[in-house]
């Protein structure tokens, strides 16, 4: 039975279902869980708590929405896009007041996200007029060869809470742009930032029911959604932002049903600083790539290497940094560090720090948690057998450490098993790129810090941070079929 649209923008909601078939339907189980607010814990809503029978029903309308879609004139697909930013772009204090109540995300980070969601489906609008296909030339006489990229189908988006907004826009917008259709499946910290606010913008903007699909599921139940939409036929592809533990069990239940996924996984970032760099910026740039978000998004500094004649001064400095930055209540502009996503999260950050502390290492700045905050935080002296020098681990916490050159930092950035970002802060910015050719990432920035995202750019990793490449630039390789046609215009002669 369909349901109300939820009224979300600040403040308690009521229940929220799926979104499928351009309904807000209630799971088919019936069950719900609540969605709490990382700061305060209370409940904004109810929630649907779907399964792989939700799931099923969620691809098949978006089967069935495909033709529809994958036919309808350019100009009818960009229009949609066109008016989803001006909605997205006019509701701006009430999307940035729904981040900071489910996600803790600032004021920051949510006007980066706004404002990259808001780009995204302007640049979204021009890629409905992209060509699709290229003449080749042909050795065969008579034989004229087109390659023509057409859109698969169904694409199934699996997302994370951390920067809900943006992740969920980036999986969404670029494979609906060509032509295809989607089913979303939202982090259950993120329901409605990363999954019910796209449905509810999209189907203001005239998205055709069917089109995007969103289906929830309450904490712990994710695989059984997952599974279905791997295992399902009429699902082509599958892409996912997320861990990398998550994305090796998904790349692997994919491989047996030989379907194509793209993987955006961990980062364990460096920012390395040269002899020669500008301490005040390097400063600044590190204090912002490691703590934006309270250390929540996939391309934060984790590790910060300093060449040794700035070391000293560079740790002083940022430490004194780290220690003065607000934390507190996300919903206030002058929040830097919010709380982090859940008591969960609060207890390994205690933990790693714990033990790296206890293997030799040295607090100096934080280190004290103060619930449901952790304060920025920086360690020094970290040994490699610490839990918190082999992960990702997704707060406010950076490790500095000391290099004898900056070559030296190179090598021990690429002993990581991970390769999504890194940056690079010095005085010579031709230095900088021939570092930044040095390093076994998917992503460098020279004399600026690791947190950069722009719609139309490659953005993904390599190693252990996955593969394949988000961004609207190149969503056409991942999200279409290539398919080589050939017509004659005379007979062939055959030679039987």
């Amino acid at each position: 039975m369909a349901e109300a649209e939820p009224t979300w923008g600040g403040g308690a909601k009521p229940r929220a279902g799926h979104f499928i078939g351009g309904e807000w339907t209630p799971a088919g189980s019936g069950r719900h869980y609540p969605n709490r607010s990382p700061w305060s814990g209370a409940v904004l809503g109810e929630v649907a708590a779907g399964d792989g029978d939700d799931a099923t029903l969620a691809v098949a309308a978006a089967h069935r929405a495909f033709p529809g879609w994958s036919r309808a004139l350019p100009a009818t697909r960009q229009r949609v896009f066109l008016r989803a930013a001006d909605l997205l772009e006019s509701r701006r204090a009430e999307v940035l007041a729904d981040l900071a109540a489910e996600t803790g995300c600032g004021r920051h980070f949510g006007d980066v996200q706004t404002d990259f969601a808001a780009r995204l489906l302007r640049q979204a609008a021009q890629l409905t007029y992209r060509p699709i296909g290229e003449v080749l030339p042909s050795d065969i006489a008579g034989t004229q060869a087109i390659a023509v990229r057409r859109p698969v189908g169904v694409v199934a988006a699996i997302v994370p809470w951390n920067a809900s907004l943006a992740l969920s826009g980036r999986a969404i917008i670029g494979p609906l742009a060509l032509g295809n259709t989607v089913v979303l499946k939202p982090s259950e910290e993120s329901p409605y930032t990363g999954g019910g606010l796209w449905a509810r913008i999209l189907a203001e903007a005239g998205l055709p029911a069917g089109v995007l699909n969103v289906v929830t599921h309450a904490p712990g139940e994710a695989s059984g959604i997952a599974d279905t939409l791997l295992a399902s036929p009429l699902v082509k592809r599958v892409n996912f932002t997320g861990s990398t533990p998550t994305g090796r069990r998904l790349a692997e239940k994919a491989g047996g049903y030989l379907k194509r996924v793209v993987l955006q996984l961990s980062g364990q970032n460096p920012l390395i600083v040269t002899a020669d760099a500008d301490l005040n910026y390097a400063v600044d740039a590190a204090v912002y790539g490691a703590f934006v978000h309270q250390g929540q998004v996939c391309m934060c500094a984790r590790r910060i290497y300093v060449e040794r004649p700035l070391a000293a001064e560079f740790i002083d400095r940022f430490a004194a940094r780290a220690a003065a930055l607000p934390a507190g209540d996300p919903a206030d502009p002058a929040t830097v560090v919010g709380p982090v996503i859940n008591e969960w999260a609060l207890a390994l950050l205690d933990r790693r720090v714990r033990e790296a502390e206890g293997l030799g290492a040295r607090v100096v700045a934080g280190g004290v948690p103060a619930p449901p905050c952790y304060p920025a935080t920086v360690l020094t002296g970290v040994p490699d057998e610490a839990e918190i020098a082999q992960g990702e681990t997704f707060g406010p916490v950076v490790i500095v450490e000391v290099a004898e050159s900056a070559e030296q930092a190179v090598a021990r950035a690429n002993e990581s098993d991970f390769g999504l970002a890194a940056s690079v802060i010095t005085g010579d910015p031709r230095r900088g790129l021939a570092l930044a050719a040095m390093l076994d990432v998917g992503i460098v920035h020279v004399n600026d810090q690791p947190v950069n995202d722009e719609p139309h750019m490659p953005f993904g990793g390599v190693k252990d941070s996955g593969w394949g490449r988000f961004g609207l630039g190149f969503a056409a390789e991942e999200f279409c079929e290539l398919q080589w046609v050939t017509v004659r215009d005379q007979d062939r002669v055959f030679p039987f």
